[in-house]
């Protein structure tokens, strides 16, 4: 399973030039993908830097044949047109999907900074005889408060899908929504979470779940320090933007897998020869 993770900043590379085409150019430059997750895709906000087109989803649709194209908008609100402006998180695969989930992000009011709603965009994939969750996500930048906040959600959601796979719904006798669909305890939840290797989030995100006696959540890895143990985390933002970024190189993207899927982990890299957006993309193999 070759999965790639990119905030992909609406198409726009470190030139001030808009152009989705090249994005999709890059990412099929660095694997023949089953799953691709991207952060910040828009639609309607064509007044942003660089201009991009009226409907982002729509043009990954024509630019990745045979992908299904999954859309979960942070901020979902309509212009004086009545047309929609949305801004938010996409998977693409090409792998059967089971089921899929829109989990509104956490957004406490913190009046101190701007800040805009997010999610996590998450689906259940077949991936040959298996099962596993994939989540796509961007946190809060400003803010610390929501970060830390929606850092917490998203291990509660894990820790409730797990709970899930334990213990299934019982079904019902007829088909319809009340038939569950099996949950898997194994999972990758990647994205951009605007949060450095020191901050609050990205080490509550690794923390164990040893809150209940006996809980049995397998914990989040990040799978590019399982695969360069030792190793300085490798940047994936400010190394060619640097009118956005005056500050050195640092990593806020990240690809976190669960403890069960560890072993099935081949090669976790960092594409640090783009300039194609202000981050760098992330691509993680697996021996399913």
């Amino acid at each position: 399973m070759e999965l790639l993770n990119w905030n992909v900043q609406w198409g726009r590379g470190a030139d001030g030039r808009v152009d989705l085409a090249r994005t999709v150019a890059t990412l099929r430059d660095m694997a023949d993908a089953d799953v691709i997750c991207l952060q910040e895709i828009t639609r309607g906000f064509t007044d942003m830097a660089g201009g991009p087109q009226r409907d982002q989803v729509a043009e990954l649709t024509a630019l990745l044949p045979g992908y299904q194209i999954l859309f979960a908008p942070g901020v979902d609100r309509r212009g004086n047109d009545g047309g929609p402006r949305q801004f938010g998180n996409v998977i693409a695969t090409r792998l059967p999907i089971r089921e899929v989930f829109r989990h509104a992000l956490p957004w406490p009011a913190d009046p101190s900074v701007p800040s805009m709603p997010r999610v996590a965009l998450e689906a259940t994939l077949e991936v040959g005889a298996r099962r596993v969750r994939v989540i796509s996500t961007h946190l809060e930048y400003y803010s610390q408060t929501q970060r830390s906040a929606q850092a917490e959600a998203l291990r509660l959601w894990h820790a409730e899908a797990c709970a899930h796979a334990r213990h299934p719904g019982r079904s019902d006798q007829k088909p319809g929504p009340f038939a569950p669909e099996p949950r898997p305890t194994e999972a990758i939840l990647c994205g951009d979470f605007n949060s450095k290797t020191d901050d609050v989030a990205y080490q509550h995100m690794l923390a164990p779940f040893n809150d209940q006696p006996g809980d049995r959540t397998p914990a989040w890895h990040d799978a590019w320090v399982h695969t360069h143990p030792g190793t300085p985390h490798a940047p994936t933002c400010a190394l060619y933007d640097r009118e956005q970024w005056t500050e050195p190189p640092f990593a806020c993207d990240f690809v976190f897998v669960t403890g069960n899927l560890l072993d099935r982990v081949k090669y976790c890299e960092v594409n640090g020869n783009t300039a194609n957006s202000d981050h760098q993309p992330i691509h993680l193999s697996l021996d399913m």
